[in-house]
């Protein structure tokens, strides 16, 4: 018969080994969660920032949540543009003056994360105005783009 005689401490240093292991593992879980959780505050952030701006009737300032490059598209009720320095022109083409602007209120529906780099967001938009209220809903498709969330894509209507 043999019996099971151990080098002392062995048990407890299998289960120390097992607690560590363990312990590294759901770190890295909560982790990752914390960072998803994070990259969407970021992107209701600058969907509120852009509430903000708007408000104030600084529009160009609203538009620093777009991405600033030529691929920008939005779609809205006239069809697609493409690019920053179209859709800033359209946005103060349509909205001349703050009396047009009104004051912007955005309900979030749903944010979803599609990748590491790119988030998906549903949403409704509402300007109360003096000259006749407005209403719709968007989607917007977020990138992160050199480090900074951006919107690349908004289906305003």
């Amino acid at each position: 018969m043999h019996s099971r005689e151990g080098i002392p401490g062995q048990d407890l240093f299998l289960q120390l080994f097992i607690m560590k292991i363990s312990m590294c593992f759901l770190a890295i879980i909560f982790s990752l969660s914390a960072l998803a959780q994070n990259d969407e505050q970021k992107i209701r952030s600058i969907l509120d920032q852009q509430t903000q701006s708007w408000n104030k009737g600084n529009i160009r300032e609203f538009m620093k949540g777009y991405w600033n490059n030529d691929s920008l598209m939005f779609i809205g009720k006239s069809g697609v543009t493409y690019g920053f320095e179209n859709t800033l022109n359209n946005y103060i083409k349509g909205y001349p003056d703050t009396t047009q602007m009104g004051k912007l209120e955005f309900n979030i529906i749903k944010v979803d994360k599609i990748s590491d780099d790119a988030y998906f967001v549903v949403g409704k938009w509402m300007l109360k105005r003096t000259v006749g209220d407005l209403k719709g809903h968007y989607t917007l498709l977020f990138r992160r783009i050199k480090g900074e969330w951006v919107i690349v894509a908004d289906h305003s209507s």
